[in-house]
């Protein structure tokens, strides 16, 4: 197989030849390099490569070229080569175009020129950008194909499992001539599904999660059994202490449920996050994140669940729903919360099958043309509604106070202000659904008059408030009355430490009753719901395991 090749494209022959120079002299032992002086040229040679089967790893393209510029290009060497990494040379007046173009394609990072010396600004980009396209697995060379109904909820949670995860693969409805093939290789019928065949050929039949995790490569065993820090929850917080915890040297595992991410890695934009102007991806944000820990050397197990949590002299121990566990000097709760279920008759057992809770990137695209209910008056509910709109007839967003404003950003309000296609139903309530193999009606009350109308809908989703996941840490942390961990200054009584703590000092900020074990993000009583105070208390809780640390 040939060496994948790194393209540079710009019309001036004289920066053409040095950047070309420039990475032959890093990479033009591991990589070939290609230059041309066009974005025609350049798309001609992508052609090339692509009827070669061979492999392109990052495009680095002039912004100012005539006839097509350097956005132009990338845009079009998206459809051959849309993995591979992509770069904008730009001169410092073309900034604004190049923070455009960060939302446009999912510009990778545009490099202001001159880059030299490249040792400081040119080499260190382009290793970040070869790391990430050497971890990101190709879907045309390794396919995972999923056969399943429509409207099944073990179907949507293997093919949610996947999508949270980043893991690519194929859907196939069970009735497709591929699926019945399938089922048939594999001696089953439709009945049988979901059936998940790996790219190695393997099939699994109504697979659990750690099954599927174990087939598509997620890891889910710990190398070690002590670790100095154990993060449990891979939302923003999990992933920001995983981070901070293993740059800074402790040898670190993060240990989530079901997917990184959390709620935010469900988000389809966040616009409010600092550093992302043109707003970020809830996937996007996860996944930058999640190969930034790994980088530094930290553990992500996946479709692990922590089921107990035990102090043992300076030991800390998880134990899992298996009947392992590993031991750590310290321990980050970073669980997040899930969104309540709405208790009306009927809603129940459509769960998976047209009631989802969250936003459901999955189905997405099935929601085209159709009228799409949406429960909730926060944030997530209101980015959901902005996304769906871009496909549903309607959006209709139901909320139970009179507006939005107690309970959404304002930069939001104004987004669905500005969608012909949102509906926002103040002062209504869902108090039932019906259907056959699938939601088909949701029944409404308005709360001012008490009238209930029923509508026809197939799609609802359902963003109501929140509850901690905490119960497995019942009589070890205190936690207040809802069940959120209480932490530093809210654990002391009349100036009184908690009955069971053993040390002569306070509890540090973030501290839970347990010395050496911190809460951080939405876990925490009293804590900001915002995914920037979640990723800061990530990385506050890993300095006070410092301190911790250098106290004992």
């Amino acid at each position: 197989m040939a060496n994948p090749t790194i393209l540079t494209v710009d019309d001036d022959p004289a920066v053409s030849r040095a950047v070309a120079r420039d990475i032959r002299r890093r990479y033009g032992d591991r990589y070939r390099v290609v230059r041309a002086t066009s974005g025609d040229e350049a798309l001609s040679a992508l052609r090339e490569i692509k009827l070669r089967g061979e492999q392109l790893a990052v495009m680095l393209a002039d912004y100012r070229m005539p006839q097509m510029n350097g956005v132009e290009f990338l845009e079009a060497a998206m459809d051959l080569f849309p993995l591979a990494r992509r770069v904008l040379l730009t001169a410092y007046a073309d900034t604004a175009a190049a923070i455009d173009a960060i939302n446009i394609i999912d510009l990778d990072h545009y490099l202001l020129k001159p880059w030299s010396p490249p040792e400081e600004n040119l080499y260190p980009v382009i290793d970040t950008l070869l790391e990430s396209w050497l971890s990101t697995p190709d879907p045309t060379a390794s396919e995972t194909r999923v056969v399943g109904h429509r409207w099944s909820a073990p179907s949507f949670k293997v093919r949610d499992f996947l999508t949270r995860n980043l893991v690519p693969y194929r859907w196939l409805p069970s009735e497709d001539p591929e699926a019945v093939q399938l089922l048939t290789a594999a001696g089953l019928t439709q009945d049988d599904v979901p059936l998940v065949v790996t790219d190695d050929g393997s099939t699994l039949v109504r697979p659990s999660e750690a099954e599927l995790a174990a087939h598509v490569g997620l890891s889910t065993t710990p190398s070690s059994d002590f670790y100095d820090l154990v993060v449990v929850g891979g939302g923003p917080a999990g992933l920001g202490a995983a981070v901070y915890g293993a740059s800074e040297g402790l040898r670190t595992v993060l240990v989530e449920r079901r997917a990184t991410g959390g709620q935010a890695g469900q988000s389809s934009r966040i616009e409010n996050y600092l550093g992302f102007p043109d707003g970020v991806s809830g996937a996007q944000l996860t996944d930058r994140a999640r190969r930034q820990a790994l980088k530094f050397g930290a553990e992500i197990l996946s479709t692990r669940e922590v089921t107990a949590l035990e102090a043992a002299g300076a030991g800390r121990v998880l134990s899992f729903g298996d009947g392992s566990a590993i031991t750590a000097h310290t321990v980050v709760l970073a669980t997040g919360v899930a969104y309540r279920r709405l208790d009306a008759p009927g809603l129940a057992e459509f769960t998976g099958a047209g009631v989802f809770y969250g936003s459901a990137m999955t189905e997405a695209m099935n929601c085209a043309g159709e009228d799409v209910y949406i429960v909730g008056g926060a944030n997530s509910a209101g980015q959901a509604a902005v996304y769906f709109s871009r496909n549903a007839r309607r959006v209709h967003l139901l909320i139970r106070g009179a507006d939005l404003g107690r309970s959404m950003s304002r930069y939001l309000i104004d987004q669905i202000a500005a969608i012909d296609t949102i509906d926002v139903h103040p002062c209504t309530e869902v108090v039932g659904g019906k259907g056959g193999d699938h939601l088909e009606q949701l029944m409404l009350r308005d709360a001012k008059t008490g009238a209930v109308t029923t509508v026809d809908a197939e799609w609802l989703f359902i963003f109501i408030g929140a509850e901690p996941r905490t119960d497995w840490l019942e009589g070890v942390v205190e936690r207040d009355a809802r069940g959120f961990v209480l932490t530093g200054p809210d654990l002391l009584t009349g100036g009184r430490r908690p009955a069971r703590w053993p040390l002569p000092r306070d509890p540090y900020h973030l501290e839970a009753s347990v010395p050496g074990v911190f809460a951080a993000g939405d876990v925490r009583a009293e804590s900001v719901k915002r995914v920037a105070s979640a990723v800061g208390e990530g990385a506050m809780a890993v300095s006070l395991v410092h301190r911790y640390l250098e106290a004992q």
